[in-house]
């Protein structure tokens, strides 16, 4: 006789499911599960109602747990179809990674508190996922706190105040999901993070990271994100932040505030953030920076200099794929050019040898190559003419 008793559902913990791709119905993968959304009910357990999935151009949408047709290590498969609009957290949603992993619960049965580490979900009958157990861990003990803490599975109804408040959270399981991000998409996983969340990550992230970051958001987002913190933090961050970005930044808070944190800043760097910030956006002078590379000169110039240089600086190689590095060398031009900043040949510049195109004061030097993180063909110096 056969047997038609169903298979007892599988269990899916949230924290190994974070990284795991999402295919469509033909094996073509769609994205990466990134976080999952949880409705905390008044009564019964918290049900699971989608995933938050990273798509392509880095996109976070919402992919409904009704579109999901299996889910087995290493694979998330969907029905093949998707909503491709951005994810908007919804008052009534909770998210796992951001809001759950971390926080400080009381256990029922009087023991304590305990911190949750995971959480799992189960596909009931009614094909619908609800949380069904929480994985959590009692604080350190031992004389200097080194001894962790016991690990124990519980059921949600078995402690109190799963949905408390953000106080009640830590940042760990969040760093932990952003450590291997890059600086674009660290900015972009901040920007989707709730604000309660994201307040507690930028506290932990370090100034040169969190600089990393807010060069890559919006003009107000990193606005807004640089205003949350104190000043002698804001300042630090300027700090480790590109002159020009920096500048950029800069100019959009409050005249005060500006005042006040470049007077925190380090000379030397506020030095570079006003001398930029006297220039009008869109100038040349408000787009180049005051920190050029600088090659030796070669015969025949060699993609191994501009490795190395990246090597020895990456963070300022890190926004430019198109990196030009051009050549000057000042050598006579043909008569009547009038692409030498004098305007003839063998005549010399009245700025004392300025060339037009460094707005910034900087003027290369005879024999060197100077870089400069604008594209290719723009803000570039004019060579001269062959005579």
């Amino acid at each position: 006789m056969e047997n038609t008793r169903t298979r007892a559902p599988s269990r899916v913990f949230i924290a190994r499911l974070i990284g795991t791709s999402v295919f469509d119905p033909l094996g073509d993968a769609v994205g990466k599960v990134r976080d999952v959304v949880v409705l905390l009910e008044a009564r019964g357990n918290p049900r699971a109602v989608g995933l938050v999935t990273e798509v392509a151009s880095r996109r976070r949408v919402f992919l409904p747990l009704s579109r999901v047709t299996a889910i087995e290590p290493g694979a998330v498969i969907t029905t093949g179809l998707m909503n491709i609009r951005r994810f908007h957290q919804r008052n009534v949603e909770t998210l796992v990674v951001g809001e759950l992993l971390d926080r400080v619960v009381t256990l029922r049965d009087g023991s304590g508190t305990v911190t949750v580490r995971d959480v799992a979900i189960e596909q009931d009958q009614s094909m619908d996922w609800t949380v069904t157990r929480l994985f959590v861990q009692r604080g350190s003990s031992g004389p200097l706190g080194l001894r962790r803490g016991e690990s124990l599975t519980v059921r949600p109804e078995e402690v109190a105040g799963l949905a408390g408040s953000a106080a009640q959270q830590e940042a760990t399981a969040l760093l932990a999901t952003m450590e291997d991000l890059k600086p674009a998409d660290l900015a972009d996983a901040l920007r989707d993070l709730p604000q309660a969340s994201q307040s507690r990550v930028v506290a932990e992230l370090s100034d040169e990271r969190l600089a990393d970051a807010l060069e890559e958001l919006g003009d107000e987002a990193a606005v807004a994100m640089l205003s949350s913190l104190d000043a002698a933090r804001a300042a630090d961050v300027l700090d480790a932040m590109q002159p020009d970005d920096a500048a950029d930044l800069v100019a959009q808070l409050p005249q005060p505030k500006a005042t006040e944190l470049l007077s925190l800043m380090e000379p030397e760097e506020a030095r570079d953030v006003r001398r930029l910030m006297a220039y009008d956006d869109y100038t040349a002078g408000g787009l180049m920076t005051t920190e050029p590379i600088i090659l030796p000169p070669r015969p025949r110039w060699q993609p191994s200099s501009l490795r190395r240089a990246r090597r020895r600086s990456p963070r300022r190689w890190r926004r430019s794929p198109s990196c030009a590095a051009r050549p000057w060398s000042p050598r006579r031009q043909a008569p009547g050019s009038g692409t030498h900043p004098a305007g003839a040949a063998g005549k010399a510049p009245e700025d004392g040898g300025l060339r037009a195109g460094h707005p910034r004061g900087l003027r290369p030097r005879p024999g060197l190559h100077r870089h400069s993180h604008a594209s290719p063909g723009h803000l570039q110096p004019d060579r001269p003419a062959r005579g």
